[in-house]
Order: C-alpha cells, then sequence, then structure tokens
C-alpha cells in the first residue's frame, strides 16, 4: 500500500476561519508576537499569554472542518495516510484524521512549565493561572513558541523519507524547519503544492503546483489519486 503524506499549513485552517499571524484584522494583528509566543513574553507576563491562547482556543472550538479537511480521511480506502501540520488547532482530527502529527504543538492542550512530558487535555476554552501539573508547577500552552525547538521534526522527516505521494496544503514553505520538509521526500515521491499563492521554491523542484484554494483543490486531488490507485 503506498503512503500519503499530507503536510499542512495555516491556509488550510483560514478556510474556516482561524487566522494566522500573517493575517490582517485577526488575532495576531492586536499583538506583537514577541509579547505572546516567545519564552521570553511567558517569563514576562503569563496572563497576558494564557488570555491570548484562550482566545485562540475560544476560535478554534467555533471554528468546523473544512471540505479539504472531510476530504483527507478518505484517502485511507487505498492508502496509507499520515497528516503532518504545522497548526495548532484539531481540525483535522475532528475531520477523522488519524496519524496526525502537530509540529508546534496543540491549543486544546497544557503542559507542565516545569516536566514537558506532563502534557494535559483542556477542557474547554480557558487555561487559568493557579492551574498546576501534578508537580505544582503553573501550566502553559502546549505550544512550540517562536525560538523554542521542535521536537517531532525528527519524526516528521522520516515519515516523510517514505512518502509515495506528498500534499504540500496552504503553507508558503518558507517557515523552517518544517519548509525543509520537503526535501527529504524521495527522488520517485510525487509532490504536490496547493496554494493560491504557490510558487516553486528555489531549494525544491519536481513539485507540481496547484494554484487554487485547499477546499477546492484537495476534494478534487484526492478523487483523482483514488481513482488512479
Amino acid at each position: 500500500m503506498k503512503r500519503v503524506v499530507v503536510f499542512t499549513g495555516a491556509g488550510v485552517s483560514a478556510e474556516s476561519g482561524i487566522s494566522t499571524f500573517r493575517d490582517s484584522g485577526g488575532l495576531w494583528e492586536q499583538y506583537k508576537i514577541e509579547d505572546v509566543a516567545t519564552p521570553q513574553a511567558w517569563l514576562a507576563d503569563f496572563e497576558l499569554v494564557l488570555d491570548f491562547y484562550n482566545q485562540r482556543r475560544k476560535q478554534v472550538l467555533l471554528a468546523q472542518p473544512n471540505a479539504a479537511h472531510l476530504s483527507i480521511p478518505l484517502l485511507h480506502e487505498k492508502f496509507e495516510v499520515n497528516v503532518i501540520t504545522q497548526n495548532i488547532d484539531d481540525l483535522h482530527e475532528r475531520a477523522g484524521s488519524e496519524n496526525v502529527l502537530h509540529l508546534h504543538g496543540e491549543i486544546r492542550k497544557s503542559r507542565s512549565t516545569i516536566d514537558p512530558q506532563l502534557i494535559y487535555n483542556i477542557d474547554g476554552w480557558e487555561l487559568k493561572k493557579g492551574d498546576r501539573c501534578e508537580k505544582g508547577s503553573q501550566l502553559r500552552p502546549h505550544i512550540v513558541w517562536f525560538g523554542e525547538m521542535v521536537p517531532a521534526m525528527d519524526e516528521a522527516i522520516q515519515i516523510t523519507a517514505k512518502a509515495d505521494i506528498m500534499i504540500v496544503i496552504g503553507t508558503s514553505l518558507e517557515v523552517y524547519p518544517a519548509a525543509n520538509l520537503v526535501s527529504y521526500v524521495p527522488d520517485y515521491c510525487e509532490t504536490y503544492l496547493i496554494d493560491p499563492n504557490a510558487k516553486i521554491p528555489a531549494h525544491s523542484s519536481g513539485i507540481r503546483i496547484i494554484n487554487d484554494k485547499a477546499g477546492n483543490a484537495v476534494p478534487a486531488l484526492v478523487k483523482k489519486l483514488l481513482e488512479n490507485e
């Protein structure tokens, strides 16, 4: 059975109404990244950071999977499928995808500030001052902040290196280290890049570009792959 690796960025969730930090008019425009999404921000004003991610969590809970999210699980009919995402929402899981690897963390989870192995589900939208892990430390959002290592990167590389088909959705392939993933695909791998403004990255060749929204292009590509298999 062939292996399909789906690599998604902010563009796929934007169609469900979740703003990205590059969007204008969204949650991110009200804040500087260094004030809410860095380890230094947490040390300077953790209550501000908690509030910012509480607002983002509210947004995620209100959002629904779109046609792109819902199409990806259909690939399980004929392929072994792994989803690698830069997104911190759970829309892939709610759409029915299995084997989802989050590179940048998960908004609906918290973790200990003294033991990163202690990870907890958040019931509802709010993580509060005084919410503590079993070792007594304040819980923080389970997010990989700017300036932090991406612990799941090695696993993502191992998955990508076995891909027969790779589908990249809603990312410019300009944010590292995740953007470097496509360089690990085997020579025989078919690679597709779906994004309205997609261009072939300077570090990649042989990528098939589909300049369309994920909600249109992903269902069409999934249908094509299933029919041809």
